[in-house]
């Protein structure tokens, strides 16, 4: 087994949890989409838990460095604010799949605790980087950033989800329209 093997399980893992969430996950199916026999993946994740761990753990890095990315290509924090959105968008273009800690965050109950750490570590970085640019845009004021961080944060989830139920991207965007022409979003 190789390093590229692992990759390669994160990957196909990740496209299925998007997919298919938590539950969704099997290691019979995920060997299948890789290549390789169930017992191999074993090898690197010894339970669905720790495979689930090491999606969402490596879910949430990829998100947090993509935020750091969209803060230095964008002219202003302002500018940020307003592409936000097309961090979640992306899972829509990309076969109609969900954020994936957005869908294991729905199946929280049956989540192992070492998986619900790392989906809440989604939303924390996501929030924690909204409120930075909320800040940072003179949206609203330090003390109020935070909240108004955690509603954009679920706003743009539940448009995604809203969408993902209809197959129907144009809706995101509509919602997203209308969070900024009510003022959610900068417009």
């Amino acid at each position: 087994m190789t390093e590229n093997s692992r990759e390669k399980i994160l990957l196909a893992a990740t496209k299925i949890a998007q997919a298919h969430g938590y539950n969704g996950l099997n290691f019979r199916d995920l060997a299948e989409d890789v290549g390789i026999k169930a017992a191999s993946i074993y090898y690197y994740f010894p339970s669905k838990a720790d495979l689930a761990a090491a999606v969402a753990k490596r879910y949430w890095e990829n998100a947090a460095a993509a935020l750091e990315t969209l803060s230095a290509e964008s002219a202003d924090p302002v500018s940020a604010l307003r592409r936000y959105p097309e961090t979640f968008r992306w899972a829509l273009e990309n076969e109609n799949r969900m954020c994936l800690s957005g869908f294991m965050a729905a199946e929280y109950d049956d989540l192992p605790e070492a998986v619900k750490k790392e989906v809440q570590t989604f939303a924390d970085v996501n929030v924690a980087w909204l409120s930075k640019v909320l800040s940072a845009a003179k949206v609203v004021s330090p003390k109020k950033s935070e909240p108004r961080a955690r509603a954009i944060f679920a706003a743009v989830g539940g448009a995604q989800l809203m969408a993902r139920s209809r197959s129907d991207i144009t809706l995101y965007d509509t919602l997203i329209s209308s969070y900024r022409a009510a003022g959610l979003l900068p417009a």
